[in-house]
């Protein structure tokens, strides 16, 4: 079984959904997590505020801290460092993780469809 770890930097909570204002590429991020599961693979994640000791346990986690904290979230599928600085979408996830996507996994993005005004995103 696959195995993806997801190391994230301090937040107020283990997924960072939390709170009166809550960023939606987190909750979007956390919802593609629990879709990762549900295709077999094993999820584990790290919140640098809750657990130091899972990044201190991790030489090449610590390595690229060493280059700077912007380099948080770092994700790390069976061991090898595959994303850092971003949280993926769920097809960079499958593509990662060697899902196959099937058109109801796809995202279904409407033109305009983020709820603010033309030109102000």
């Amino acid at each position: 079984m696959k195995k993806l770890e997801v190391f994230d930097p301090a937040m107020c909570c283990s997924t960072g959904v939390c709170g009166v204002d809550v960023d939606p590429v987190l909750a979007q991020f956390a919802a593609d997590l629990q879709w990762v599961e549900a295709h077999g693979i094993a999820v584990e994640r790290h919140n640098l505020g809750q657990a130091p000791q899972a990044f201190a346990a991790n030489p090449a986690v610590l390595k690229e801290m060493e280059a700077g904290m912007d380099r948080l979230p770092i994700l790390v599928v069976d061991g090898h460092i595959v994303a850092t600085g971003m949280y993926p979408s769920r097809v960079q996830l499958a593509q990662k993780l060697g899902i196959a996507l099937t058109t109801a996994d796809k995202p279904h993005i409407k033109p305009g469809g983020c709820g603010c005004k033309p030109g102000s995103c």
